[in-house]
């Protein structure tokens, strides 16, 4: 083989390494989204010696509510996302008594641009009495509250 095509062929085989290995820089540099990626705003809802006090985060998607809650006596958690005046759903916790710890809900808000307005309130064991609310918006990533009672149409 003359050295005229020997070279060539390393150039051919040298370019096909450098496109792969630029190709499979581009795939590494591509890291996945994590919460830390997506807006959050803080909640904190306390009555008397319970509380659950804890973060929204706006995925696309859905909503993550994640917090520590507190169960002075029978108390239940709950989290609702709508899209403006949309109702998206909505989850709640069992009820707890007396006990505490994390108490993570995931709110379904499958639609384009996800939710824009969560709502997170705690009740007694009967849920129509609204003890305690924040609502929460995408948009500043804030929550206004606390305010007394359940959430507008709950």
């Amino acid at each position: 083989m003359d050295t005229t095509k020997a070279k060539s062929r390393l150039r051919k085989v040298g370019a096909a390494v450098a496109a792969v290995a630029s190709a499979g820089g581009m795939v590494f540099a591509a890291t996945p989204a994590t919460a830390a990626d997506y807006p959050t705003s803080k909640f904190r809802i306390e009555v008397g010696e319970s509380y659950y006090i804890g973060t929204v985060t706006w995925y696309n998607r859905s909503v993550g509510v994640n917090g520590a809650f507190k169960a002075s006596g029978c108390r239940r958690v709950y989290a609702e996302a709508r899209a403006g005046t949309r109702w998206l759903g909505w989850q709640s916790s069992s009820t707890w008594c007396d006990e505490s710890g994390p108490a993570p809900l995931t709110v379904s808000a499958d639609i384009d641009g996800g939710a824009t307005k969560v709502y997170v309130w705690m009740t007694t064991e009967d849920p129509k009495k609204g003890l305690e609310y924040f609502t929460c918006f995408r948009t500043s990533s804030a929550c206004a509250g606390p305010s007394v009672g359940t959430p507008p149409d709950n």
